[in-house]
């Protein structure tokens, strides 16, 4: 990787840490980011159009470099990738009020962005449909999946069931904010991935508070209480009140390591910590709903709010 990096950006790097998607080196102080490119290039030239405008609003964000050819993109092999400069130190935490904050700074006026995502429904239907092929494909020597696979897919099928209601019976409307966004939130959300351009979107603002509340609970913190602050000092929308909780109820987590275990190979058995504390993840939706239901007239999950015995 370091002498593809010198040849096409005219560097002379002496050493280059090596990841799997990824290198990172520094060069003259500064720090930079080699990174697996896996968007559209009509993507890219909305992202380069919102770097642009970030910068004019004095919001951070890393910066693009073009190889020596004049171009972002830089083949390796069959894949594309490309170079940011960071423009803040990589392990410098985003904590959950800095979120808050970084959540209202950018909007979006319109749909017309290549970056807008609020088809949630549609989007969540077509995974489950692609992991359900899948796991009847290859999923037959992956016991803690089978095992526990089921149960997922019928939470992620009660997310869409609520998201499709929501959007038939209330409908997003001008009043709710669609911001700047991230495809993946991280734990803990350091600014190597949280600046990364490669990650935005544009979504409802929800987005990013229900990615932050649902990995951190699963990394040990107080979900509760963050959503408490925020529901505090954020005044939303019905909708998007409503949105929020389709969020929390949609097991990304559980989906985002079933895929890596399916697509690369990885150890399903990082899938048991998450399996042990379902009944954990269920009180916290409960008590995250009534929560919400303070401050709207929250749809109700019967089988989630029953006393269990």
């Amino acid at each position: 990787m370091k002498e593809i990096i010198n040849y096409n950006y005219n560097f002379d790097l002496q050493e280059v840490k090596e990841y799997k998607n990824y290198a990172t080196f520094k060069y003259y102080g500064e720090d930079f980011y080699f990174v697996f490119f896996n968007r559209t290039e009509e993507e890219l030239k909305d992202l380069v159009l919102i770097c642009a405008e970030l910068k004019n609003k004095g919001i951070r964000v890393h910066d693009f470099i073009i190889n020596r050819e004049g171009k972002l993109l830089t083949k390796v092999g069959e894949n594309f990738y490309i170079l940011l400069k960071l423009n803040a130190t990589n392990d410098e935490v985003i904590n959950f009020i800095n979120l808050c904050e970084y959540v209202n700074k950018f909007r979006l006026n319109n749909n017309n962005s290549k970056l807008y995502r609020n088809d949630w429904g549609n989007l969540w239907s077509k995974k489950v449909d692609y992991f359900e092929y899948q796991i009847k494909e290859l999923g037959k020597d992956k016991t803690v999946i089978l095992d526990s696979f089921s149960y997922y897919i019928g939470l992620a099928e009660n997310a869409i069931a609520y998201v499709n209601k929501i959007n038939r019976v209330i409908g997003i409307s001008s009043n709710d904010n669609v911001t700047l966004s991230h495809r993946r939130i991280f734990y803990p959300n350091t600014n190597l991935n949280f600046l990364n351009p490669l990650s935005f979107i544009f979504d409802l603002d929800v987005r990013d508070i229900a990615g932050y509340l649902k990995i951190e609970f699963w990394n040990g913190e107080d979900s509760l209480l963050d959503l408490k602050t925020y529901l505090k000092i954020k005044r939303l929308t019905p909708y998007s009140y409503h949105m929020l909780y389709a969020r929390l109820l949609y097991p990304s987590y559980y989906f985002d390591i079933y895929e890596d275990v399916m697509n690369n190979d990885g150890d399903e058995e990082r899938l048991i910590p998450i399996i042990k504390k379902v009944s954990e993840y269920e009180n916290f939706l409960k008590q995250a709903y009534l929560e919400i239901n303070k401050y709207t007239n929250l749809e109700r999950i019967d089988w989630l709010m029953q006393e269990k015995d």
